[in-house]
């Protein structure tokens, strides 16, 4: 400890002031000489040179750079437009080959820095910028992907409102003694890890390799594997002792050191013949073994690091799981796809946005506005994850066709779609547009003609099935006269513009059943004393049918029951309204008859 300095003040008072200064000249401590007193990073640059040659002689270091990049193209994207179009699409992609290109170029990025993918077009001036809107069907006619070190990027885009302020305003591609001029639009851009606040061109432009931080990791990892491969050598050593050894060296000369070795040579065949071993009286032998205890526990280590820093769980990087009760690395790979999925949507979404543009157009013709795209899971089911998927589905569409609120057609389609995109039945959409309508629609169709699909006037209604009920109330509330029994029926549609019957689909249901309760109200229509009630149902059928191109005269549409025309009836303000059940029957499909009115029954 070093002496308590003496203080003195002005009042002629004094302190002692100590400090805790230990230290040890023989460690070092506290002293200039610890040892890791001045330890600070150096940054080293990784050439091309290096990182290629780690690339191909270490298994662990291309894995680490091939394995995020197959991964972020690996199960691709799933378009979302019409089947048709998604067709289109896809066929071109796989004619250009994309995925395959992302990968190549996603790997130039994280062994040598960077990569490109050029669009090619067929336009002469390439330094202009690339327009999408000017691609026509077939317009695209290459992707070529471009190591990193083939371009030059050129002076800083200084305009803040510029798309590319700071990024190069263009490249310079050098390949077999020729120079070509491109706009960046019209390459699809791949850097290594950038560095935060780091310059965005020159030197520094196209960042870092992944291999510059990991592969000191990696090489201590595979030192250490060779270094234990290597005692493997030393794990048993024998040891022979000879009296005066060294003096009968000294003195025998070579007849000595021949005789020797013909003596250990005898005693090992002796030893591995039988397991015995016979010695002189004078000699000694013992064996020493090497102990491997806590080498697996290093090994690990070193791996463990390895995987850390490139952020690779040891379950992929070294296809082996981890150990520990209910370890299976589960956990971390669902992490590790999380940060792929991140990359996609982050990094390679966005650098293909142009791309994704021509090669729409160029598959399709045009672009319209609704098609996008979603990036697939990673994580893939397993069969049996796939099958219960499918019967939870299939459960939740039933539940939605019993209740009534969307139609059976929509239903179905959106159950065929959810069923081919988990997987549970591949191409299912497409054999059901191949198959056309359903078996009994398609005999209706068979079965009614070709002229009877011609245009029509339409009157769609349902009967009500519990009319006497409705009656036998009107009679309480005193309607004198009411329509008969037969004749209480909910019209649905009144096209008075002739369409074809089939557009309108078929009946979503053979019964409806409207519970009890609920808005229910009388009104007079005209002559019509009718009853209101609200069905989302019927709503709904009606809709579909004036979307399949039938006229309705009213301004909107109001399910209701007519009960009476009779100029005898009850002042409306003074009827309770029906509060029962109303059970409606199938639909009835028939063309309008200029004389139509309906019956009335006098009491």
């Amino acid at each position: 400890m070093t002496k308590p300095r003496v203080r003195l003040h002005a009042d002629g008072s004094r302190s002692i002031m100590t400090r805790d200064g230990l230290q040890n000249v023989v460690s070092g401590m506290g002293t200039g000489k610890d040892k890791a007193a001045h330890t600070a990073h150096v940054f080293i640059p990784l050439t091309d040179g290096e990182a290629l040659a780690a690339y191909r002689s270490s298994r662990l270091a291309a894995k680490i750079v091939d394995l995020p990049a197959e991964d972020a193209g690996r199960e691709w994207r799933e378009w979302q437009a019409e089947a048709a179009q998604i067709s289109l699409i896809e066929a071109e992609e796989t004619r250009l080959g994309i995925v395959g290109k992302l990968i190549e170029v996603l790997k130039l990025a994280r062994l040598r820095r960077g990569g490109a993918i050029l669009i090619g077009t067929g336009d002469t001036d390439t330094a202009a910028p690339l327009d999408p809107a000017k691609i026509k069907k077939g317009g695209l006619r290459y992707l070529t992907v471009i190591p990193r070190d083939l371009l030059i990027a050129g002076e800083t885009q200084t305009d803040p409102e510029d798309p590319y302020f700071n990024q190069p305003k263009h490249y310079t591609l050098h390949s077999h003694g020729q120079s070509l001029v491109l706009h960046p639009s019209r390459l699809v851009i791949f850097t290594g890890r950038q560095i935060p606040g780091g310059p965005l061109v020159g030197a520094d432009f196209w960042g870092d390799g992944v291999l510059q931080s990991v592969l000191d990791a990696v090489t201590r990892d595979e030192g250490g594997a060779a270094n234990a491969e290597s005692l493997t050598f030393e794990a048993k050593v024998d040891v022979f002792k000879v009296k005066d050894l060294t003096e009968k060296l000294r003195n025998g000369g070579a007849e000595f050191e021949k005789l020797l070795l013909q003596r250990f040579q005898l005693a090992q065949m002796g030893k591995g013949i039988n397991g015995g071993l016979m010695l002189d009286s004078e000699e000694a032998y013992e064996q020493k073994r090497a102990s491997f205890s806590g080498l697996p526990d290093l090994m690990d280590k070193f791996a463990i690091r390895v995987s850390a820093a490139a952020e690779i769980p040891m379950t992929l990087l070294y296809g082996e799981a981890p150990s520990g009760l209910n370890a299976n690395g589960e956990s971390s790979i669902r992490i590790y796809y999380d940060r792929v999925k991140t990359a996609q949507t982050l990094t390679v979404g966005p650098a293909l946005a142009i791309l994704d543009e021509c090669i729409i157009r160029s598959a399709l013709g045009d672009r319209p506005a609704k098609i996008h795209y979603n990036w697939r899971p990673l994580w893939q089911p397993t069969a049996k994850e796939i099958a219960e998927n499918a019967d939870r589905l299939m459960s939740a569409a039933e539940k939605l066709d019993r209740m009534g609120a969307v139609s059976p057609e929509a239903i179905g389609k959106a159950a065929v779609n959810a069923l081919t995109e988990a997987g549970a039945f591949p191409g299912l959409e497409s054999y059901v547009a191949e198959a056309g309508p359903a078996p009994d629609e398609r005999d209706e169709v068979e079965a009614m003609g070709a002229a009877d699909a011609l245009p029509k006037t339409l009157y769609v209604h349902r009967p009500v099935l519990n009319a006497d009920e409705i009656i036998a109330w009107a009679k309480e509330q005193g309607f004198k006269t009411t329509l008969a029994a037969d004749d209480l029926h909910v019209t649905i549609a009144y096209s008075k513009t002739p369409l074809d019957w089939f557009k309108a689909g078929q009946a979503w249901s053979d019964e409806i059943e409207v519970t009890k309760g609920g808005p229910r109200a009388m009104e007079a229509f005209g002559d019509a004393k009718v009853l209101l009630f609200s069905s989302h149902h019927l709503h709904w059928r009606h809709h579909e049918i004036i979307e399949a191109g039938a006229s309705w005269d009213h301004p909107e549409y109001q399910p209701h029951i007519t009960i009476s025309y009779a100029e005898d009836a009850p002042d409306l303000s003074e009827v309770e309204p029906f509060k029962g059940r109303i059970l409606l029957g199938p639909e009835v499909f028939e063309e309008i008859k200029t004389d139509w009115q309906e019956g009335i029954t006098e009491e």
